[in-house]
């Protein structure tokens, strides 16, 4: 529609899917990566985000293979005590280090860097991934990598890739 329209589209459509009694519905659209689900995806894409990107620029990304790991990837968020309401900031980070030893993927979201490394600075804080052969190892594995990370008010769904 939008090259119809003199303005053609090159980038990332991003699609927030829920599914309801009635079928998925699209509750949002972007043109953006979204997150914390592109945190879950991209870990798994074996070919170079720059040559698709780059593929897309030149308006060659049909001709050429996208491959993506086999393995199954998993994203937890860590959020600060009453997200998505009102939340307190500044309390410290601890265990990333611990985390990203044993194998984690960690995205910060909103973090800060203080005296003792990080501090909380937003609603969701952290994403922590874990990627594994199966789903069920990736979901049992993120949440051991979760067990590691602390801060004060933390709390994550304990639910994530269950459905």
């Amino acid at each position: 529609a939008m090259a119809a329209e003199g303005c053609p589209f090159k980038g990332v459509l991003y699609f927030g899917l829920m599914l309801t009694e009635r079928g998925p519905m699209v509750i949002e659209y972007n043109s953006r990566f979204g997150d914390p689900e592109t945190q879950a995806i991209l870990p798994l894409l074996k070919t170079p985000l720059s040559q698709v990107m780059l593929a897309v620029i030149e308006e060659r990304l049909g001709e050429m293979e996208v491959a993506f790991s086999q393995e199954s990837a998993v994203c937890v968020v860590l959020a600060s005590g009453g997200y998505p309401g009102p939340y307190e900031k500044g309390k410290t980070i601890h265990g990333i280090q611990e985390a990203l030893a044993e194998g984690a993927i960690v995205y910060h979201a909103g973090t800060a860097l203080c005296k003792d490394g990080y501090a909380t600075a937003g609603g969701r804080v952290l994403g922590v991934t874990a990627v594994e052969p199966s789903l069920e190892q990736a979901i049992h594995r993120a949440y051991e990598y979760v067990d590691l990370i602390s801060f004060a008010g933390m709390e994550y769904r304990k639910d994530i890739g269950r459905k």
